[in-house]
């Protein structure tokens, strides 16, 4: 008879688990919809601005639908916070939690109801941040980049292909600072036939039009032979400007941790600096982490039973622990970048001090 009712209690204790797990989940989601569109509108009214050319309607709605993506992996801890605070803040108004607990459903029973419903938009997270938002990231650039420019002629694993006159021109690779690098010219004349291919490690814009080629192979052809030239610099003009090539820029934000790990040791196996591409790497894998401690959070506030905090006021707690949370990460990586300390600890400083803060907070409010 004893391990009868243990085993009616303990599964009626898995259904009130799974019924608070459920409504968070569902409140962090609609949460996630809303912060989603509203950021949607923002991004819109933006790329309205920008209307010109062949960059018309059509080609913002593109943008905007393939950046959502990555607009929402970021948002998932924000929306965690926020969603859960405004259910178990409801539950709490209305006495559910207390009647939860008289029926004998522990402080722990609550943080693991929490936690599943954390489990599930971490697994939603990673899914879309490591398979659909780079995809998505890179084809939003594409369309918009091509749009705006008639140069571009085409974009691919090859780099990028640019038209100008009667040369063309492909990028392998681009930095964030104006530099390019591996870059080959091509001229052909009225009957396009080749008449000079141009090879140049890399090149540094100067302004106005203007570039610095650095340590260059130039091949004049004939009908009749090729003269090749070395020059360790030249100046180029072109109409192109850095910001034409950020398509090929490789932007940690828009990668999986995937393709970060094999980038880092690219790098590193290159002899080249790959602290910012390691901290991106880091703060990617604590993501997760990052989640499942917002969703913390909203724990200290109802255990407490706290029912005089309205959900205004909750959501407010949880947009401003959310800022303050997001700006602190940002200082700490910053810091970090600028004296090189250890990406490994700057990715877990902010979220393992805030996760020390919560715990306290809950052993305090269960005392």
């Amino acid at each position: 008879m004893a391990d009868a009712e243990l085993e009616a209690q303990g599964s009626e204790m898995n259904v009130l688990t799974y019924y608070i797990g459920k409504e968070i989940l569902k409140g962090a989601l609609v949460t996630l919809l809303v912060l989603l569109t509203i950021f949607n509108l923002f991004t819109l009214a933006d790329e309205l601005k920008d209307l010109k050319g062949n960059y018309d309607l059509t080609h913002v709605f593109y943008y905007v639908a393939l950046s959502s993506p990555k607009i929402l992996y970021q948002l998932v801890p924000a929306s965690a916070l926020i969603g859960s605070l405004f259910v178990l803040g409801a539950m709490g108004n209305n006495r559910e939690l207390v009647a939860m607990q008289a029926a004998g459903l522990p402080v722990l029973g609550i943080i693991k109801a929490v936690l599943l419903a954390g489990l599930v938009l971490v697994v939603l997270s990673l899914m879309v941040g490591e398979f659909v938002a780079p995809v998505g990231e890179k084809l939003a650039q594409k369309i918009k980049m091509t749009a705006l420019n008639e140069s571009v002629i085409m974009h691919s694993k090859y780099g990028i292909w640019l038209r100008e006159g009667s040369s063309y021109v492909n990028v392998r690779q681009a930095e964030d600072d104006g530099k390019l690098a591996d870059i080959n010219i091509f001229e052909l004349d009225k009957d396009r036939h080749l008449t000079k291919a141009l090879h140049a490690d890399k090149a540094i814009f100067q302004g106005k039009k203007k570039w610095r080629l650095v340590n260059t192979k130039e091949s004049f052809i004939t009908t009749e032979n090729i003269t090749v030239k070395q020059q360790a610099e030249q100046e180029w003009i072109s109409s192109i400007a850095p910001n034409l090539l950020k398509i090929v820029v490789v932007d940690p934000d828009n990668l999986s941790l995937y393709d970060l790990a094999m980038y880092v040791n690219f790098l590193k196996t290159n002899h080249q600096k790959s602290h910012i591409y390691e901290a991106a790497f880091w703060g990617r894998a604590v993501n997760p982490l990052t989640t499942f401690i917002m969703m913390l959070v909203s724990a200290p506030f109802v255990i407490g039973i706290h029912r005089g905090i309205n959900v205004g006021a909750r959501i407010m707690i949880g947009v401003t622990i959310g800022m303050g949370f997001n700006i602190f990460n940002k200082i700490i990586n910053h810091v970090g970048l600028i004296y090189e300390l250890n990406p490994v600890l700057t990715a877990l400083l902010p979220s393992l001090s805030v996760l020390a803060l919560v715990l306290f907070a809950i052993k305090k409010a269960r005392t």
